[in-house]
């Protein structure tokens, strides 16, 4: 059995890109394609937190691994990175979209500067990973593209204006891509997260909206950063080899919730 799962979820030898990859979510993700097999490359526009989850990597013998900055709203710089990541491992098998801001203000007090900031890293930064990077993959006939989408993608969170536009956003993209690349052999999938919360959210969340979250998550607790592997491991093996265009709720039922 266990030969068979190997198998079947193998991903060995693959390169997995991660971007976002200093962030709670997506540097779990690297870690843990790291040491699945994959060949990583993490990316972050704070380099020194993309080189600190190298170093933890490095610290468990695992060497496989890169770190870059990238400013994921210019694109140039995702044709720089990407550059540098074939020069090193030779080619791109997964990709996970994951850098992104957030934003909480009222809605009559968007400024047209903090719209555009948040619709930038998260939709644009999303577009432009799709779109350069899957360039390669549709190139070199085959790939997985795992873009984070999130529960405010709709309906949509309260407190969340533009951050739930962006995901909504993301979410149409990857139909639109799981269509259009289906007979090239690139899957383009999304992971949808509930509640995962770092430290300073749980820090700085009321007790009210902390209540109404957990209220509503039928599991009543929030996810673990690790909770989000299994998604992950099936969208970028060949164990999802007829999914594309599919958004994966990983939430702890939140999803399926009313009353």
């Amino acid at each position: 059995m266990n030969t068979y799962l190997n198998e079947l979820f193998n991903l060995d030898g693959k390169v997995a890109v991660v971007i976002g990859a200093g962030g709670h979510l997506c540097s779990e993700m690297a870690k843990g394609l790291a040491k699945a097999g994959c060949s990583v490359a993490i990316l972050d526009i704070r380099l020194e937190k993309a080189e600190a989850v190298s170093n933890d990597l490095k610290i468990e013998g695992i060497d496989r691994v890169m770190s870059l900055a990238i400013d994921v709203s210019e694109k140039v710089e995702h044709i720089n990175v990407l550059n540098e990541i074939l020069e090193k491992f030779d080619q791109v098998d997964i990709l996970i979209n994951g850098a992104g801001i957030f934003s909480h203000s009222p809605f009559l007090e968007i400024t047209l500067d903090e719209w555009h900031a948040v619709l930038d890293s998260q939709l644009a930064g999303t577009f432009l990973g799709c779109q350069v990077f899957g360039s390669h993959m549709v190139e070199k006939g085959g790939g997985s593209i795992i873009n984070i989408s999130s529960i405010s993608a709709g309906p949509p969170l309260s407190k969340a204006f533009t951050y739930s536009v962006a995901k909504a956003g993301i979410n149409n993209l990857t139909q639109n891509l799981g269509r259009e690349w289906a007979k090239k052999g690139v899957r383009v999938n999304a992971v949808r997260p509930g509640f995962f919360p770092n430290e300073f959210f749980k820090n700085s969340i009321s007790k009210e909206r902390e209540f109404a979250i957990l209220r509503h998550t039928p599991m009543e607790r929030f996810g673990k950063p690790k909770e989000l592997l299994g998604a992950i491991f099936w969208l970028a093996s060949d164990a999802s080899s007829f999914v594309t265009g599919a958004e994966i709720s990983v939430d702890g039922g939140f999803s399926c919730m009313t009353i």
